[in-house]
């Protein structure tokens, strides 16, 4: 997959578990294409309606960085009336102070959930206030970028006008820019999703299961075949797509000016 795709990407998110040492050692990654690696444990312990995340066991930002990371990414359960909000709100502050000490990107991926344990998921009016309100809690604290749900459940809502006003209500409350994440639906939903969310103010997107997620099922040349055909072919027109809607991340974020002596003020490691 890497190899298929990471030439036709800005960046590739990868797994220290299943495949980044793989990957950078097969040269899989081309030195033009970023690496961003996940610093998060599979699942959540704790209540299932008090989610709690945490990093994966033996790694690090530390060790990312050493492995030559471009940035890591965080991913949290969070709901903002969950009773250890707080909880993990800390722990996203404590993240993003090692990776500010350490000059590394922090991506945070935080992933909504229903506290009635009668429902699965979130109805769509609530899915986009926890959504929101996530934005405007955790951005804050220290987050780079943030890889945001879409705030509407478009299986149950299907009209874009609707789907437009939550994600520019999204873009109000995130102080960083935000990108879209693809969450498994099918690769001609997600399209109309990330025109919608660019026009609204997302500055990209970090796709995963929408443009390969038939691969899964495949094996040997027509895996290969679709990865270096469809998989590649979508790849192509959501970086179209971003480029001509997606709201420059320097529009949000404004780097300082430098001046003569400037190094003696950068932060020591």
């Amino acid at each position: 997959m890497c190899a298929a795709l990471a030439p036709v990407s800005s960046a590739v998110l990868i797994d220290p578990e299943t495949g980044a040492a793989e990957c950078v050692a097969n040269s899989a990654i081309p030195g033009g294409t970023g690496l961003i690696l996940t610093l998060d444990a599979t699942g959540y312990t704790g209540d299932p309606h008090a989610r709690t995340s945490q990093v994966l066991p033996g790694w690090s930002v530390e060790k990312s960085r050493r492995m030559g990371a471009s940035a890591v990414k965080l991913l949290v359960y969070y709901h903002p009336d969950a009773p250890n909000a707080a909880a993990q709100e800390q722990f996203v502050q404590g993240i993003a102070e090692t990776c500010r000490r350490l000059d590394m990107a922090f991506f945070l991926e935080p992933l909504s959930y229903s506290l009635d344990p009668a429902k699965r998921s979130l109805p769509s009016s609530e899915r986009r206030r926890v959504v929101v309100e996530t934005a405007r809690r955790l951005a804050p604290l220290g987050v780079d970028v943030l890889k945001a749900e879409f705030p509407v459940d478009v299986s149950e809502v299907q009209d874009e006008a609707v789907w437009a006003d939550a994600c520019h209500e999204l873009t109000l409350a995130c102080p960083t820019p935000w990108l879209l994440l693809s969450a498994g639906v099918s690769f001609e939903t997600y399209l109309r999703q990330v025109r919608v969310a660019c026009e609204a103010g997302a500055s990209g997107v970090m796709a995963g299961r929408a443009v390969w997620q038939e691969a899964v099922e495949q094996s040997g040349e027509p895996r290969r075949a679709f990865l270096n055909t469809t998989a590649r072919d979508r790849m192509a027109r959501l970086t179209a797509l971003c480029d001509a809607l997606a709201r420059p991340f320097t529009a949000v974020v404004e780097a300082p000016a430098t001046s003569e002596g400037w190094y003696r003020r950068y932060e020591s490691l």
